[in-house]
């Protein structure tokens, strides 16, 4: 094992950078990590939602859980973490708790359940948490209010060589900031990438857009009220109308998200959304909403916000054995996202922080250290990436679908509709038997590899044989009670023209 030590640079205190940061430190490499906005305001979880200004963050008061995969990871892997986390008012749903009724009845562990929970709380509350953690850790410094304004870099026989930044802190003047390894953990609006553009730096990227917008709104149950069930059936507290997608993210100290989900096209409902009082009125509309944000329920705390311009998105930094650029590495959203409607961002984010540090502190010469980690990065990210762009192009044609009024059950093939049939089985067969959902969780929370269950011989036959029961009964697996989308659109005419009326 290589042990050099390189001077490294984290350009970005999110959760990304963050991870990375703390997993290089682990490894014994010293980190300075540079962050554009200020540090987290010095009171609790509240004040750091309601008062700390992340403008480098796109969804930071959008809702946020930690997959299985992350969450085992920072308890394995970073000591007290977790109990800060807890401490702070975050929670851990365990696999038995996300069991039906039915299900858990008759519940029996067996090994490896135990690895099957997430870790739920705003994000806010998670990214204090990280900051602190990180700021006690001898090897992690963090300069914060810190701009970087250039990307200092020379050629070598043709080859693109990262010696640093360029840095301006608040007001003081720019000064240069050189190290041996650049990673780039500034999101998606880095800047980085532009720069290593204007050198020559041929970045092939991937873009598929997702063609939604989301929107969210935070709420508070009102003293003495109890946090509803989530429901299991028709009523459950996330779901899929077909015209929108939502969902409830329960954080910590009684608050709680509601996220919905609209194609692009989808215009009247998406006018509807960006209004408070239509959004409520519209999750009023949902039975499996309707328990959380009943008036005598809870309270609002924010207005709605959305959240658009979602594409998935793959950076390719070494093309045809040819890295971009030696010294500098992309990690988390810099390199590769996906639908955060899927949650997994945060998860690939950890995944690919682990993955370089295990290269940085195993490899010395940076050609190695580029392709290597370019390797590694289409091993362990490429299968969630895919199988997150298969779901948004299948959510694609079934939101036209519903917009058009058409049925997005149509099968012009064998070959479709076995592939529609076979899935609808799966969902039912997930509600009904706990092997199949281990199955489904396993992939759910990237502790393998995306269908990876599907090499269970029991859970195909297990499928199989809940097709026989055909499809117009499995499909009732997958639906939710509510308004069709023409009632939705009458209910949300109705309110505006009363609402005119009232003004008149």
């Amino acid at each position: 094992m290589n042990n050099t030590k390189p001077k490294v640079v984290v350009v970005g205190a999110g959760i990304t950078g963050l991870c990375t940061a703390l997993a290089l430190a682990k490894d014994g490499l010293p980190v300075t990590i540079l962050e554009r906005d200020a540090p987290p305001p010095t009171g609790g979880a509240d004040q750091a939602f309601f008062e700390w200004n992340r403008r480098g963050a796109a969804q930071f008061r959008h809702p946020h859980a930690f997959l299985a995969v992350m969450s085992n990871l920072l308890q394995e892997s970073f000591p007290g973490l977790m109990e800060d986390f807890f401490a702070a008012g975050a929670r851990k749903v365990s696999f038995e708790d996300m069991l039906s009724p039915e299900m858990a009845k008759n519940y029996q562990p067996e090994p490896g359940d135990e690895k099957m929970w997430l870790l739920m709380c705003r994000r806010a509350t998670m990214e204090t948490v990280f900051r602190r953690y990180a700021e006690n850790q001898d090897l992690v410094t963090i300069q914060s209010d810190t701009n970087v304004t250039d990307l200092l870099r020379h050629r070598e026989d043709g080859q693109i060589i990262v010696d640093g930044v360029t840095v301006q802190k608040r007001g003081e003047e720019p000064v240069d900031l050189h190290c041996e390894v650049l990673i780039d953990a500034a999101g998606r609006n880095s800047k980085l990438k532009a720069w290593l553009r204007e050198e020559g730096g041929q970045i092939v990227t991937e873009d598929d857009d997702a063609e939604i917008v989301y929107f969210t709104r935070h709420y508070k149950l009102l003293p003495g009220v109890e946090e509803p069930e989530r429901g299991t059936g028709k009523d459950r507290s996330s779901g899929d109308l077909g015209y929108i997608k939502y969902g409830v993210f329960p954080g910590e100290g009684g608050h709680f998200a509601i996220i919905g989900c609209l194609h692009n096209d989808e215009t009247v409902l998406r006018e509807a959304v960006k209004e408070s009082d239509q959004f409520d009125l519209i999750c009023r509309n949902i039975p499996g909403l309707q328990p959380w944000i009943a008036p005598d329920k809870a309270e609002a705390t924010t207005s709605s916000f959305g959240f658009g311009d979602i594409h998935a998105v793959w950076h390719n930094y070494v093309n045809n054995d040819q890295p971009v650029a030696l010294n500098y590495f992309a990690v988390g959203d810099s390199a590769v996202r996906t639908n955060p409607l899927y949650g997994r961002g945060c998860s690939t984010g950890i995944i690919h922080a682990h993955l370089l540090s295990k290269v940085l502190t195993q490899e010395s010469d940076p050609l190695s250290r580029a392709l290597r980690f370019h390797q590694e990065t289409e091993q362990e990210l490429r299968p969630i990436f895919k199988a997150s762009l298969s779901e948004d192009r299948k959510a694609i044609l079934k939101a036209k679908a519903e917009i058009a009024g058409e049925s997005v059950e149509k099968t012009d093939s064998f070959k479709a509709w076995f592939r529609v049939a076979f899935g609808d089985a799966l969902g039912m067969a997930a509600t009904k038997n706990i092997n199949v959902l281990r199955g489904v969780m396993r992939t759910f929370n990237l502790l393998e590899k995306p269908g990876e269950f599907m090499k269970d011989w029991r859970i195909v036959l297990t499928t199989f044989r809940y097709m026989l029961a055909g499809r117009t009964t499995n499909a009732n697996a997958r639906k939710v009670s509510g308004p069709s989308r023409d009632e939705m659109l009458k209910i949300v005419e109705d309110y505006r023209a009363t609402q005119q009326d009232k003004a008149a």
